[in-house]
């Protein structure tokens, strides 16, 4: 393979790539690297570059595997890291003019995980002040732009590295997801977003331990890299109250020839029975489902059984912006963008027991959804019920196909309702729209089966036959 196509390459191929000494990390390196001088300029995916240390990282790595002496599958690969985890002696602005200047000491665990695999860091990527919304716009950098189309958005939070998967600036990228954040930008930029389930990945340092709902989790180009990617990220660590203590299970790719899904149960939903979507999206996953059919699954069309959680979801999201945020606005309101304003002041009007309602709605809505995964094996829906929308900084289109979404509904219906649950998640690409958009997929697991969603997502993603293809970047 010639040098100018390593950055296009999966990561699982380029590790088996380095293993065999067929390729060292310091090629793959200075392939991503240029294509990072071709298309960043205008894709904005970083606030922070690091490809000096990318540099030496990947000498280290390829003096590794002369050795035969490679740390793990991300050793020599290159990755991001999204800017709101610490990462010691590299700047981490959490996408905040508070933070413009910050340079932590330590780690936080997932960075340390990364950084200790191998793996050549790239930089840091764009997000929103704080990761507080859909789009990956701050008053820190350049505004991250979708790879297919620039002047539409790449989503949010975890923006800047669904834009540099997409790209090719990276064939890893870290993520988190709080409301969607990870499977938001992936629908949009047409990449894998995989949110594993609550605990899996650890969380630290945080605000809050008991009742976040948080979710570290990966952006690559294919299922078996987001499996990659997960297990170096994954495994308890007691700074997390709610870090799984099970083991992650081995990603084992079943052969093309078998039937893997044949009799699984899978429940359809365009909409989950109250949310509105976009007729052209709708087809286009509806597509996605009929290959699951061809596949051998049981497919019924049918809403999942709960009612919409937006309301009770809107409290306990603001309330922890107020709790969180609120102090650095209230120190520097100049600082803060007028939509994170609204939302400080909103979470500000709930009173305690306005919360603790809410969260007892949590956990009815959890009975709902794991009574309903004792009757099914996953539930597919769009990830995103649209597709990209405007760039420009601001709320951003509250309708669809003409239809407005309902009060207190965002975009991200379908997504934010398996972060209260805790199940795993993953949008793949699964088409284009008429304007060379891509929409994604989503599909849902039983809780603490990670690899059964990662296996099921891959033989659908084999089936499509959509990884190679690439946005129209020069």
């Amino acid at each position: 393979m010639s040098d100018p196509e390593l950055w296009a390459t999966s990561a699982t191929e380029l590790a088996g790539m380095i293993r065999s000494k067929s390729v060292s990390p310091t090629e793959v390196l200075d392939s991503v690297l240029g294509r990072m001088d071709t298309v960043e300029p205008t894709i904005h995916a970083f606030i922070t570059i690091t490809d000096d240390l990318a540099r030496a990282e990947a000498a280290a790595a390829t003096e590794r595997a002369a050795r035969d002496e490679l740390l793990g599958p991300m050793d020599g690969i290159p990755y991001s890291i999204k800017d709101l985890e610490n990462t010691a002696g590299i700047r981490t602005t959490l996408g905040s003019t508070f933070f413009t200047d910050n340079v932590p000491e330590t780690d936080s665990v997932v960075a340390g995980r990364l950084r200790a695999s191998g793996g050549v860091l790239l930089g840091k990527t764009n997000t929103p002040h704080f990761g507080y919304k859909d789009m990956a716009d701050n008053l820190v950098a350049e505004t991250t732009v979708n790879p297919w189309d620039r002047t539409r958005t790449v989503g949010g939070s975890s923006g800047g590295a669904a834009a540099a998967v997409a790209a090719g600036m990276g064939a890893l990228a870290q993520g988190s997801d709080g409301a969607g954040s990870i499977r938001i930008p992936a629908a949009l930029c047409g990449v894998v977003g995989f949110k594993p389930s609550f605990g899996r990945i650890p969380v630290h340092p945080g605000r809050e331990y008991w009742s976040h709902r948080t979710h570290n989790g990966p952006l690559t180009r294919t299922v078996a890299d987001a499996a990659l990617m997960t297990a170096v990220m994954a495994g308890n660590d007691d700074r997390d109250a709610m870090s799984l203590t099970s083991d992650l299970e081995e990603f084992v790719p079943p052969p093309r020839s078998a039937r893997p899904l044949a009799g699984r149960k899978v429940r359809w939903s365009p909409d989950l029975g109250y949310g509105v979507v976009s007729a052209e999206v709708a087809r286009i996953v509806a597509g996605a489902v009929q290959s699951l059919e061809e596949l051998g699954c049981q497919v019924e069309e049918k809403a999942p059984g709960w009612d919409d959680p937006s309301t009770f979801h809107r409290i306990i999201y603001t309330s922890q912006i107020a709790a969180g945020i609120g102090p650095y606005a209230d120190r520097n309101p100049e600082w803060v963008e007028d939509t994170l304003m609204q939302l400080i002041s909103v979470g500000r009007s709930f009173s305690a027991v306005d919360l603790k309602t809410a969260e007892i709605q949590r956990g009815a809505l959890y009975d709902v959804a794991r009574t309903l995964f004792e009757q099914i094996d996953f539930l597919v829906t769009p990830a995103m019920p649209l597709e990209a929308w405007s760039a420009e900084p601001g709320p951003g289109l509250r309708e669809i196909d003409g239809t407005p979404l309902p009060p207190g509904m965002g975009r991200s219906y379908a997504v934010n309702p398996f972060n209260l649950t805790g199940q795993p998640a993953i949008s793949i690409p699964c088409g284009w729209t008429a304007a060379g958009l891509p929409v994604g997929v989503q599909i849902v697991g039983r809780r603490n089966r990670d690899i059964d969603l990662l296996l099921f997502a891959h033989v659908l993603e084999q089936h499509l036959s959509l990884v190679d293809r690439w946005p129209p970047l020069t």
